[in-house]
């Protein structure tokens, strides 16, 4: 009695699929995606949080801090060529990414594809803060570029709404997670990190990274609701500028 046959059983393989040529456009476009994501979005990412950083030394400081970063030569077309475009291409093409993709987290539950899903979602995240953010921060009410010691009094007002606290917190966590998880696909993906075991160890490195930046994050935004620096004004009076609110308390 003859016996059917059945086609051999596709076997997943668990780990990184690299990027190769020869896949048509998509090779290149998802280069720059993958490059994008570290330089510059992930070098602006880091100098954002080191300057929300200066929140903690107080308004006076904060708003020093904003107003050397726009009196940096050509800042607008900095602030185009390596932030927003970057941005826009890296969120979009992520989204476009997701839409195709498959992860197998019900079928296949490994650690790998609960980490691609959850990079996605984060993703999704952090483009939807962005947006909001730049939106309500850059281009509505004061306009901090030409009133930089209004923003520490700008973030105050908008934080002391408690679902847009939230809405940070959230998304602080989110971004921070993406982009030290998207660090460890990069250097997998353009094979910076061939073999399991220089993937793990480079996976703590992420991960010790991401918990940094994620704290960093946590703690600025603490300065702009703690009850260090209540109510600030959006016109920095004398008092501010030349000395800490608290000059009793730990300098940080």
């Amino acid at each position: 009695m003859a016996t059917a046959q059945h086609p051999a059983a596709h076997k997943l393989r668990r780990g990184v699929q690299p990027l190769r040529a020869g896949q048509g456009t998509s090779f290149v476009w998802r280069k720059l995606h993958s490059l994008l994501g570290v330089i510059p979005i992930g070098a602006f990412l880091l100098e954002h949080l080191l300057s929300n950083f200066e929140a903690l030394k107080g308004p006076a400081a904060y708003g020093a801090q904003v107003k050397f970063l726009n009196s940096l030569p050509l800042v607008r077309v900095l602030e185009w060529t390596f932030i927003f475009l970057p941005i826009l291409y890296h969120g979009i093409y992520g989204v476009w990414i997701w839409l195709r993709g498959k992860s197998n987290v019900v079928y296949y539950p490994w650690a790998g594809n609960w980490m691609y899903t959850a990079q996605r979602y984060t993703g999704l995240v952090a483009i939807l803060y962005i947006g909001q953010h730049v939106i309500r921060q850059r281009f509505m009410g004061v306009q901090l570029p030409e009133h930089p010691m209004a923003a520490f009094a700008k973030v105050q007002q908008e934080l002391a709404n408690p679902w847009m606290l939230a809405v940070y917190i959230i998304a602080m966590i989110a971004i921070c997670w993406h982009f030290s998880y998207g660090i460890w696909l990069f250097a997998a993906k353009w094979g910076i990190t061939p073999g399991k075991t220089a993937r793990k160890r480079f996976g703590y490195a992420c991960t010790a990274l991401g918990i940094i930046l994620a704290i960093m994050g946590l703690a600025s935004i603490w300065a702009f609701v703690g009850p260090r620096y209540p109510n600030t004004p959006e016109n920095l009076p004398v008092s501010y500028l030349a000395a800490p609110a608290n000059p009793g308390g730990i300098s940080i």
